[in-house]
């Protein structure tokens, strides 16, 4: 089984660090999606006042930081779910952690059964969970069963940390699920599909097994079952319009050269784009980056036009057009097309589904994927679509609004 630990370096010198901020409901793997500037050991954190020169900052239990541990999200009103979280993270109060000195996948494993789900609403009926309420539920260690109990945790937080992983806002994001090599899009998303249904039943069966050792360790067969409802399941099962959304915002993202159908992971996410695209130049530990675009070569001026009509070359329809027939064939692109569109749920012709579809919904699916922190920036002329135009924040230069003006409006 490959490994699933993120990889941070961290020393002194790193500015920012993982921090763990609880999250939705989720079990085994994920919720990890904040960092927070902890350069020079955290200083201007820890040394933060206000105007008046009061201290605003007190971080507490800081020799805890950077250790491997078990936590669960302060407000619990989706149930309680722990997840597994390595080495690399900082933690607040929203993300409540603990530190097993032994026994810690057996102690994640009970914490996501219905056992620990019973007990923690006799123990606090209310919608936040703190570590003391925690720290009082009774484990009971069977030596004979741990072995099994750490063999389905390792396939527990491997199918969640797949199933994470397949979307872009994980920062081990590789490439996106559609992009196989088939000729139709249809055929990539049944593949996907049929992947993550057995990602879910794999998960839920082994949510059972474990269920029904524990429940077997404490002696409440008559009181307990160990069924678990699809719902309380948490990896997602694919979903047509969500995919196809996302699979639109990942070729945005190939347009922009953030992502690429040459390498996996980010392409490219700051620093000095002349030298990303030139042989002898680009980040350490990428492809020797004259390579890296060409596929698809990344848009040169870093501003995409969306219009009601194709009115310039790069203009993003005919731009996402030639994305479609790079990644699945020429012979079926308009079988591909007519499937976006219909997934988008838009009427007439494809081409127009996809248009309407960018000047009207995509970028605010865009701010919701990325919590108001959108990665692209949006110009726009009004509301009558008369023009709007998408640039990469990481690309952006002092000269970029002035060559909005002056080579598109």
């Amino acid at each position: 089984m490959p490994k699933v630990d993120i990889a941070f370096e961290r020393n002194d010198t790193v500015k920012w660090m993982p921090i763990n901020k609880g999250g939705d409901f989720r079990r085994w793997s994920g919720n990890q999606e904040y960092v927070i500037n902890w350069e020079n050991k955290g200083v201007e954190i820890l040394n933060f006042k206000d105007t008046n020169g009061k201290l605003r900052t007190r971080p507490q239990n800081l020799s805890y930081n950077f250790k491997e541990s078990i936590s669960w999200s302060l407000v619990t009103s989706g149930g309680f779910s722990a997840r597994y979280y390595p080495e690399c993270f900082m933690f607040n109060v929203a993300g409540i952690c603990c530190f097993p000195e032994s026994h810690l996948n057996y102690i994640l494993g009970l914490l996501n059964t219905k056992i620990t789900s019973i007990i923690t609403q006799i123990l606090n009926p209310t919608i936040n969970m703190n570590a003391g309420d925690v720290a009082k539920l009774p484990i009971v260690v069977s030596d004979k069963k741990e072995p099994v109990i750490e063999s389905l945790f390792k396939e527990l937080r491997y199918d969640s940390k797949q199933d994470w992983d397949s979307f872009e806002t994980s920062w081990d994001f590789q490439h996106h699920p559609l992009i196989r090599k088939v000729s139709t899009i249809a055929e990539a998303f049944d593949q996907w599909q049929i992947e993550c249904d057995n990602r879910f039943n794999h998960l839920k069966d082994n949510e059972e097994e474990l269920n029904r050792i524990f429940i077997d360790i404490y002696g409440l067969q008559d009181e307990l079952t160990p069924e678990v409802e699809d719902k309380d399941v948490t990896v997602r099962k694919a979903d047509l319009g969500r995919d196809i959304r996302s699979f639109i915002s990942y070729a945005v993202g190939c347009m922009f050269g953030r992502y690429s159908l040459n390498v996996d992971g980010l392409a490219y996410a700051g620093g000095e784009w002349d030298k990303v695209n030139s042989a002898e130049g680009g980040r350490a530990g990428t492809l020797g980056c004259a390579s890296k675009y060409v596929f698809f070569p990344a848009d040169k001026d870093n501003i995409i036009p969306i219009c009601d009509d194709e009115y310039f070359e790069d203009d993003i329809v005919g731009l996402f057009v030639e994305f479609v027939k790079t990644v699945y064939g020429t012979d079926t692109l308009d079988e591909n097309l007519k499937f976006i569109a219909d997934a988008l749920g838009g009427k007439g012709q494809p081409k127009d589904v996809i248009r309407n579809y960018f000047l009207s919904d995509f970028y605010s699916d865009h701010c919701k994927i990325y919590q108001k922190r959108p990665i692209y920036w949006l110009f726009d002329s009004g509301k009558k679509n008369g023009f709007k135009a998408l640039i990469d924040m990481h690309r952006y230069q002092p000269d970029t609004i002035a060559r909005i003006r002056t080579d598109y409006v």
